[in-house]
């Protein structure tokens, strides 16, 4: 394998406004490009915008999907891969033959669709189907894995994902900002936003603190240790629906060290290169390669009924 030089996008999507959006996708992917960046990740629905599907019927949701790969926004995702030679990733809702609705997440580079992803843990709206496998694809001769927001926080799934090879897992989000039973979690207060400019230092500290940046540095770092992966998070900034979102969107190496950040309080891209010999060289490589599945394969394989419940939802 060769290095690979990857972005992490950040921006403020609109909601239901794919255009606007996937002008921004456009723009972000160019600058990336230019900077020398080969992929380009952005976050969870960052097509369609996310935390108003909440309030979405099942036929308003049904409106919004698209079909893969021949819906109007793959096709688009495929055509800004093209003009810019970068892979890109995004999502958007799905919708299949039958109707059935899923997040979905992809992979386009200028040949057309390289991965599809449906989340597995979705909950922004009922009439979503949870996805049922994990995927594995092929991106300049790394394997990569996708897993969706509330996916990570199972860390069954992003150690599955990196045993059936992954060196990089995408790691697309909407988080943070949402209240919880976890002290200092809660929602941040729009005007924030709007007075960024005369007043960046409160909302710096209010992005920074256990409400966001603070409760991210918990457990995602952990996530590329443990599994001696590169994790490209992504996340949006500013307004999504009512939530406010604070970016840090963010590539982690597997000694689970930051190697680039959006910190700009503003669309940004981030970029990093990616090298192979990390992968053997982390403290995760060589305990995965210690496992001992015959102590614990029927206890985490264990039957188990699934119960998902979002504090901020309820």
């Amino acid at each position: 394998m060769e290095n690979l030089k990857i972005a992490t996008a950040q921006f403020e999507n609109r909601s239901g406004d794919k255009a606007y959006n996937l002008e921004t996708i456009d723009n972000l992917a160019g600058k990336a490009a230019a900077e020398g960046a080969q992929v380009v990740a952005f976050h969870e629905c960052s097509v369609t915008g996310y935390s108003f599907a909440r309030k979405l019927d099942r036929a308003q949701l049904t409106e919004l999907a698209e079909t893969i790969p021949d819906g109007p926004s793959i096709q688009k995702l495929i055509k800004i891969a093209a003009k810019h030679n970068i892979a890109v990733l995004a999502g958007l809702f799905e919708k299949d033959e039958a109707d059935n609705l899923f997040k979905a997440y992809v992979c386009v580079d200028k040949n057309g669709l390289v991965a599809k992803f449906r989340k597995l843990h979705p909950f922004i709206n009922g009439n979503l189907t949870p996805g049922n496998e994990y995927v594995i694809f092929d991106l300049y001769g790394w394997k990569c894995g996708i897993l969706i927001c509330y996916d990570n926080n199972i860390v069954e799934n992003v150690r599955a994902t990196a045993l059936l090879g992954a060196d990089i897992i995408f790691m697309p989000h909407v988080t943070m900002m949402t209240p919880s039973t976890r002290p200092g979690a809660g929602f941040a207060d729009p005007a924030l936003w709007e007075k960024r400019h005369e007043d960046p230092t409160s909302l710096r500290l209010e992005f920074d603190g256990l409400k966001g940046r603070a409760w991210l540095m918990k457990w995602l770092p952990a996530r590329a240790y443990d599994n001696a992966v590169y994790a490209v998070f992504s996340n949006p900034i500013g307004m999504d629906d009512d939530q406010l979102k604070n970016g840090c969107s963010m590539i982690l190496d597997p000694f689970g060290d930051i190697i680039a950040e959006c910190r700009k309080l503003d669309n940004d891209i981030a970029i990093a290169t990616l090298t192979p010999e990390k992968l053997t060289q982390a403290g995760g490589y060589r305990y995965k390669m210690a496992r001992r599945p015959d102590l614990y394969a029927d206890i985490i394989g264990a039957q188990h009924a699934s119960s998902q419940k979002v504090a901020w939802l309820s």
